[in-house]
């Protein structure tokens, strides 16, 4: 059963540098829509852009940043999100800016275009997916989300490939129960995602594998038709050879997505992706992925609940320990496996006694055996104590654990002796 107010949207957005994308839902079980910049159309990318109009504090957002900038009529600041992690100020017309403060300026006005459905008031929960996450992405978006002030703590962050994967998730399961393939083209790549379930497993395990591949830089197409045609001939044989040395048997479906695939250049390749399998053409996968990504987070779907997710960002394996519970042996759970390792954290107190030994057990969802790991808590002050156990991932393959001595009541007061250990998982 769900708990989340029907009254509240749940929105999927997807920032990159070049662009965003926010799709939305009214609950947590409805169709999940896509907002375009032209009311009824599809134009779902916002330009990640800023510009300040020459002389007074007065800023521009996306394509009306791009406009002014054409125009003369300001100074245009883009590439939003890198400037952000690299933390460098933006000077601008001799003062300076926080680029982070630049980042949560555009992505509150770009949340201006909920106007189209309903008031920005009504957000109830939120993901943001980038192409990656890491310690410093966090970081960056943890410092937008408190700057934007949005009234909810629903706020969560999760990778392209975890977006494609729960986009993926809500699909009917004949167009992903063997094998489903991603092409990404933007820029100048493409980027491969192969996605695979092991259905011998429980949960039935999935892998997303990513190949990048360098290819022409995206541009319109020559209007000249003899150079056309070598450009499109080119294209095509080149993007066939990147097709066929990702490829694996029995894949499903395969999706593309990118400005780069919405000019019509592919022929023999897209007749090669043809044969017996699926093929669709779009490009908001990604911020409906993170819709659904929430969405799983508040109702935990039928196929969430028989499958797991492990891609790079994830605790791959199972940390418990067992305990004594009421005289009998049984296994507490820690921190269980397919959770985003910058999410995992548990905080637990427990009772020691004829010892200073801790054991806990790693178990990897990945096939590996599974081993036991002892932590020794040098100098113990006693034989028995209260201990408060804190464990969280510092990076996705080194657990930390704290440990603070609580003492045992009125027999003895605590120590406050600390034990910090980590472990490469």
């Amino acid at each position: 059963m769900s708990f989340f107010s029907s009254d509240k949207l749940i929105l999927g957005y997807d920032l990159g540098n070049e662009f965003c994308q926010i799709s939305y839902a009214l609950s947590d079980t409805g169709e999940v829509e896509t907002l375009s910049q032209v009311a009824g159309g599809q134009s779902y990318n916002i330009p990640a852009a800023l510009c300040k109009r020459f002389g007074v504090n007065q800023w521009f957002y996306g394509k009306d940043a791009l406009r002014y900038a054409e125009e003369g009529q300001g100074v245009l600041v883009k590439n939003l999100l890198g400037q952000a992690l690299d933390g460098e100020p933006v000077v601008l017309e001799g003062e300076s800016f926080d680029p982070v403060a630049l980042l949560a300026l555009f992505f509150k006005r770009s949340l201006g275009l909920l106007t189209q459905v309903a008031s920005s008031e009504r957000i109830g929960a939120l993901m943001i997916t980038c192409e990656m996450v890491d310690s410093r992405v966090l970081e960056v978006l943890n410092r937008v989300i408190a700057a934007v002030h949005l009234k909810t703590d629903k706020v969560a962050f999760q990778s392209h490939t975890e977006s494609y994967y729960n986009y993926m998730l809500r699909q009917p399961a004949e167009l992903w129960a063997n094998r489903s393939m991603l092409f990404d083209y933007r820029s100048s790549s493409i980027r491969v995602y192969h996605m695979e379930s092991n259905p011998r497993t429980t949960p039935v395990v999935t892998f997303i594998d990513e190949q990048l591949h360098p290819f022409y830089e995206w541009e319109p197409l020559p209007e000249e038709e003899g150079a056309r045609e070598r450009q499109i001939g080119e294209m095509d044989g080149a993007f066939q050879r990147v097709a066929e040395n990702a490829m694996v048997s029995q894949v499903d479906s395969v999706y593309l997505i990118g400005d780069g695939f919405r000019q019509e250049w592919m022929r023999e390749s897209l007749r090669y992706l043809c044969k017996g399998r699926r093929v669709f053409q779009g490009n908001n996968l990604f911020s409906k992925g993170a819709c659904y990504g929430m969405q799983e987070r508040l109702n935990v779907s039928k196929a969430g609940k028989e499958h797991v997710f492990l891609g790079r960002d994830k605790l791959k394996a199972n940390i418990g320990m067992q305990v004594l519970r009421q005289g009998e042996e049984s296994y507490c759970a820690l921190l269980d496996a397919g959770v985003n390792w910058y999410e995992a954290d548990c905080t637990m107190d427990f009772y020691i006694r004829n010892g200073n030994e801790i054991t806990l057990l790693v178990m990897p969802l990945t096939g590996k055996n599974g081993k036991e790991t002892k932590i020794i808590l040098d100098d113990f002050p006693g034989s028995i104590a209260r201990l408060r156990m804190h464990f969280y991932l510092e990076a996705e393959n080194r657990l930390a654990i704290q440990i603070q001595d609580l003492g045992f009541g009125e027999f003895r007061a605590s120590s406050r002796h600390v034990w910090q250990e980590r472990i490469e998982l």
